[in-house]
């Protein structure tokens, strides 16, 4: 029986096949994963965005950066050399000779398949007297001669090397480990050994261990686990945070900290230019002896930012400090927004827990705003815009143009727009028309339901409310383009009321035909409200004769009697046909196609609404499957140090008790259109509420949105008890004896129809 056999491989050819194969399992995915992309694409993005963003801080950086990085080019380098080793490698091996090769005897002999015995041993002779040993020959080549021969002369060696392959019979199977021999040679032994040892035992441990202790610290926002947890501290401990209070809370995140970080750096010139910005900026609480604010490295950061706020220049070590402190912001308010929504729920939940106000988290909105443009809280929105400055604003609050947003900028007229900044020359004003052109402009729409209920309408106390917020961008440029041709609405606009009144004033087929048949199905109740009109209208009749005279009275006696000449004949004609209407066979009928038109609507309605369930079913797993690009458009800011893209937040709050009402969900894949859904308990109480639904950017200042909701909260309904539904018989008895009442009691009554 053949056996196994495992050796090392002592030629290394097999050595050779494991390396390719490694080389190539790392250099194939690090290329398409590493391998630079095209600049020239970067580079024709950021020309298009020239016009726009030309003065940007960003912009400029990046252009910087794109010129003077040499990591594609090393990226390239090592790939290629990458490359150039796996192209090595594959040529070696094919060159390699095959190890294994099928035994041919006849080959050996050099003879033609299929010979003859007396042709076998006439070449054996030949070969013997050629390579025998005795004569001078090589005896490993006459061995393998004579094995020929008995395979082709034997019977038994022939059967053997027909069925195995081999005239010995079947032979070991073999194993080669792809590792040269000299591995385990008792030479290198312990050189293997240490080389093992600290491979697996020392680099690999210390490696795992370095990035499981990184990444730990760490949350899934990359915003260190000790900086939550201050802010949470400080948001709890002061619910109601004014702007000065949160900017010494934002500074003090460890990410600051060189002993947590070590981006952030502690120069030693600090000492002197650190103060020099303190006297300059004011009162910025340093005397405040509280930890952390106390801290070298949140003073520092504090005044980086305040400076950024103040857009005041600072020397060239201060400004690499300042953008590294500023890129930081936006993600570690967005992590504060977080904390307060998470303490807005811990005190929901639990009673006596103090959650912040929405004041404190409003105020973190305002303050990503503020350090994306580089504004204090209470200058001007126009400043956003470029070349304009402090001085030029007196020109726009003038009584002639009272503009004081971007709204009110965009709503002017060109001409009057073009009038107030003239202090811009005829380049400056392209410019900041094009960027202002560039500025979001967004629609909301709202739509209040309650899902998963039979009455979506009907909002209850308890129940669980869904605020569908339709966004919808556009570039401020749209407005002016539909501003700037105001006759066009306005014809489409009369075109559509012209058509709304004729529409009205023409009767329709189908109304006329329901008419009778409504008179048909009514009932002595809906007689008596056809009736109300009538007195109300001689009432109104009583009161004209009063002011107005005889001339007036008698025109309205006249209407009166007309209507009421008009409602006996009415009259007259429900009553005819009731009269043809007496057999009870047509009543029947009649009632039939009542109970027939009534289901119809019933289940039109039940189908509308499984199609709208389903819809908002494949809406949510679509949204949870799909994995939507976070890079929407870039934001105009003149002094953020990166690119930054538009994002927003939206939630509904409760402005007169100053709380929030549904969590901010952090819009971050608004490009052309965007549905959010907005979920909050109903108040357990009925009556009428007032909300607010409130769009936030958190790049741009004074384009923010607020639109009333209204609530109308009713009192939930009862559970039935006694319900048919749960009248379920115990055995099968019970309900076979239920089966034959019910079966009786038609019986009876079918009989009693029938006498």
């Amino acid at each position: 029986m053949a056996g196994q056999q495992f050796q090392y491989d002592d030629s290394g050819n097999t050595f050779f096949y494991f390396l390719t194969s490694f080389v190539g399992l790392i250099v194939i995915p690090a290329t398409y994963y590493l391998w630079p992309r095209d600049q020239n694409a970067e580079q024709l993005r950021l020309k298009s965005l020239r016009r726009v963003h030309g003065r940007c801080l960003w912009y400029r950086l990046r252009l910087m950066k794109s010129q003077q990085s040499i990591v594609p080019t090393l990226k390239k380098a090592a790939l290629l050399f990458g490359w150039a080793v796996f192209i090595f490698l594959a040529y070696k091996v094919s060159k390699l000779d095959r190890e294994y090769q099928e035994y041919n005897p006849y080959e050996v002999l050099q003879l033609d398949a299929g010979a003859s015995v007396s042709e076998i041993k006439k070449q054996y002779r030949v070969l013997s007297l050629k390579y025998h040993p005795d004569k001078g020959g090589d005896e490993a080549l006459f061995m393998k001669i004579a094995k020929a021969y008995s395979a082709l002369t034997n019977e038994e060696s022939r059967k053997n090397w027909e069925t195995y392959g081999n005239p010995d019979g079947p032979r070991v199977t073999s194993f080669g480990i792809a590792l040269p021999a000299w591995i385990v040679d008792q030479k290198n032994s312990m050189l293997v050994l240490l080389v093992y040892g600290l491979a697996f035992m020392v680099i690999l441990p210390v490696v795992v261990g370095t990035w499981w202790y990184r990444s730990i610290r760490y949350s899934g926002d990359q915003i260190l686990i000790n900086t939550t947890q201050l802010f949470m501290h400080f948001m709890y401990k002061t619910p109601t945070m004014n702007m000065k209070r949160l900017v010494m809370v934002l500074t003090a995140a460890f990410e600051f900290d060189p002993r947590s970080n070590k981006e952030a750096i502690i120069r030693p010139t600090d000492n002197i230019e650190v103060p020099q910005l303190i006297r300059e900026l004011g009162n910025i609480n340093v005397k405040k002896k509280e930890p952390p604010f106390c801290y070298p490295y949140s003073l520092k950061a504090r005044v980086l930012v305040l400076t950024h706020l103040a857009r005041m220049e600072v020397s060239e070590n201060i400004e690499e400090d300042q953008r590294f402190v500023v890129k930081k912001c936006p993600a570690l308010l967005q992590e504060m927004i977080n904390v307060g929504c998470q303490l807005t729920m811990m005190a929901t939940s639990r009673g006596g827990f103090r959650a912040p106000r929405l004041t404190s988290i409003e105020n973190c909105m305002k303050l990503s705003q503020m350090v994306v443009q580089g504004l204090q809280e209470a200058k001007s929105p126009l400043l956003q815009l470029p070349h304009f400055e402090e001085e030029h604003l007196r020109y726009c609050i003038s009584k002639k143009y009272k503009v004081r947003s971007i709204q009110d900028l965009v709503s002017l007229k060109d001409s009057d727009r073009r009038n107030m900044l003239r202090f811009l020359g005829e380049e400056k004003y392209d410019e900041v028309m094009a960027v202002l052109g560039s500025f979001p402009h967004i629609t909301m729409d709202t739509k209040l339901q309650v899902l998963d209920d039979e009455d979506s309408n009907n909002i209850t106390a308890g129940s669980i409310v869904t605020v569908t917020v339709t966004l919808t961008r556009k570039k401020m440029a749209e407005v002016f383009e539909k501003e700037q041709d105001p006759q066009a609405p306005a014809e489409e606009t009369n075109t559509e009321e012209a058509q709304g009144d004729a529409a009205k004033n023409k009767t329709k087929v189908w109304q006329n035909k329901n008419k009778g048949a409504k008179k048909a199905a009514k009932s002595k109740k809906k007689k008596l409200t056809k009736k109300r009109p009538v007195s109300q209208q001689q009432a109104k009749g009583d009161k004209a004769k009063q002011a107005n005279g005889n001339v007036a009275g008698n025109e309205v006696a006249v209407v009166a009697k007309e209507e009421e000449e008009d409602l006996s004949d009415k009259g007259s004609e429900s009553d005819e046909a009731e009269g043809n209407k007496d057999s009870p066979s047509e009543r029947d009928e009649e009632s039939d196609k009542q109970s027939d038109t009534e289901v119809d609507e019933i289940t039109g309605d039940d189908e509308e609404e499984w199609e709208a369930l389903q819809q908002s079913i494949q809406r949510r797993e679509r949204a949870l499957l799909e994995t939507k690009s976070k890079v929407t458009h870039p934001v105009y800011s003149l002094y953020f140090p990166e690119e930054k893209q538009e994002w927003w937040w939206l939630y509904i709050a409760d402005r007169k008790d100053q709380t929030l009402v549904s969590m901010p969900y952090h819009v971050c894949t608004l490009k052309d259109t965007e549905e959010v859904e907005l979920k909050f308990p109903a108040p357990s109480k009925t009556g009428n509420y007032q909300y607010s639904v409130i769009l936030r950017s958190d790049s741009y200042m004074g384009l923010d949105q607020v639109k009333p909701l209204k609530l109308e909260v009713h009192e939930a309904k009862a559970m039935l008890d006694n319900h048919p539904q749960w009248d379920i018989p115990e055995t099968e008895e019970e309900e076979e004896d239920q089966e034959d009442s019910d079966g009786i009691e038609e019986s009876e009554e079918d009989d009693e129809d029938n006498d």
